[in-house]
């Protein structure tokens, strides 16, 4: 039960939105998931401040999961998600910031796991 919430300074194009998307579903194999329940959120055109300064290229990428991953899994997923976003957008790793969140309960279709 993945969810890969995504904020972008750079409006993007449908078929930009649509590339990460799919670049993220395959990533997450990193993470022993797959895309099959993979939820992505690409919210473009925010603003996003780092040391005290407006970035033009930069992204916050918010990955929640069921249950959790080792230490190594989650340095292999930071770095493909900023090759991800570098390849598509430009934007580079040190205007990237990715964190995870573990959660052991999580709720779909009318129950919890």
């Amino acid at each position: 039960m993945p969810f890969i919430d995504t904020k972008l300074t750079q409006k993007l194009t449908d078929p930009q939105k649509d590339l990460i998307k799919s670049r993220f579903g395959e990533a997450l194999k990193i993470l022993n998931k797959t895309e099959d329940y993979l939820m992505v959120g690409i919210s473009d055109g925010y603003d996003l401040y780092f040391g005290g300064k407006k970035l033009e290229k930069g992204a916050y990428v918010e990955v929640s999961l069921l249950g959790g991953a080792p230490s190594a899994a989650y340095d292999k997923m930071t770095d493909e998600v900023c090759r991800i976003l570098d390849d598509i957008l430009g934007i580079p790793g040190k205007s990237v910031y990715v964190t995870y969140h573990g959660l052991k309960d999580w709720g779909w279709n009318g129950s919890n796991f």
